[in-house]
């Protein structure tokens, strides 16, 4: 099954972009995390709360764990990820959890990404998934992109994905195969690069069912 947390798309475009289109393809389920823009050296987020429609990360609020109800493995039913906060109140290892805040500090293959879950917003969809083939589509500002940053995830299986940007004078397409998360990508590789890496998975009870197994990473 193939789920998704995070990509990257340089576009190197300068004509204004107004809608991007992303058809899923040959796989389970996927889940859309974020999109964002790096624009004149600044990074801003999409609203893409339209399509956001599964809760594949348990948090931790008021003092107990509010769990994920659209995990990643088994159809969406076996597994899900936890945040720091999660793991530690479980007495679980946390370095292999999310980020509190779903804030990812930027490196040199991405700028800061911030994804749209956290603790504080505890009951909120965080991601988009779908069950065999299906579409999403992001309405974003027109203006100039430099890249686009898209948050993806694949298990059971690689993932294939088309993208389509619809520009203000035309569009782009671009097609790729996103690795299942079992699978490390290469140094330097031309096409993705990590989001977080050697990501754990928990079951519907809490309890950690794999450690280090899952990747999220950016598609360049």
């Amino acid at each position: 099954m193939p789920y998704w947390l995070l990509n990257k798309l340089c576009l190197g475009n300068t004509y204004q972009m107004k809608t991007i289109v992303i058809t899923f393809a040959v796989f389970l389920s996927g889940i859309l995390v974020m999109p964002m823009q790096h624009k004149n050296s600044k990074v801003t987020q999409f609203d893409i709360s339209p399509v956001l429609n599964a809760r594949p990360i348990t948090v931790f609020a008021d003092s107990s764990l509010i769990n994920w109800t659209n995990g990643i493995d088994g159809g969406g039913q076996a597994d899900g990820f936890f945040t720091k906060s999660a793991a530690f109140f479980n007495k679980q290892d946390t370095a292999h959890a999310l980020p509190d805040d779903g804030l990812f500090q930027p490196t040199h293959s991405h700028p800061e990404i911030q994804l749209h879950y956290s603790n504080e917003n505890s009951i909120k969809e965080q991601a988009c998934t779908i069950a065999g083939l299906g579409e999403a589509q992001i309405s974003v500002p027109k203006a100039k992109y430099k890249a686009i940053f898209l948050a993806l995830t694949s298990a059971e299986g690689s993932s294939s994905l088309t993208i389509r940007l619809i520009y203000t004078d035309g569009a782009k397409t671009r097609n790729i195969v996103v690795p299942d998360y079992y699978q490390d990508i290469p140094a330097n590789d031309q096409n993705f690069c990590y989001l977080a890496h050697n990501l754990a998975k928990w079951g519907p009870d809490g309890r950690m069912t794999e450690k280090d197994t899952t990747i999220s990473i950016c598609l360049k």
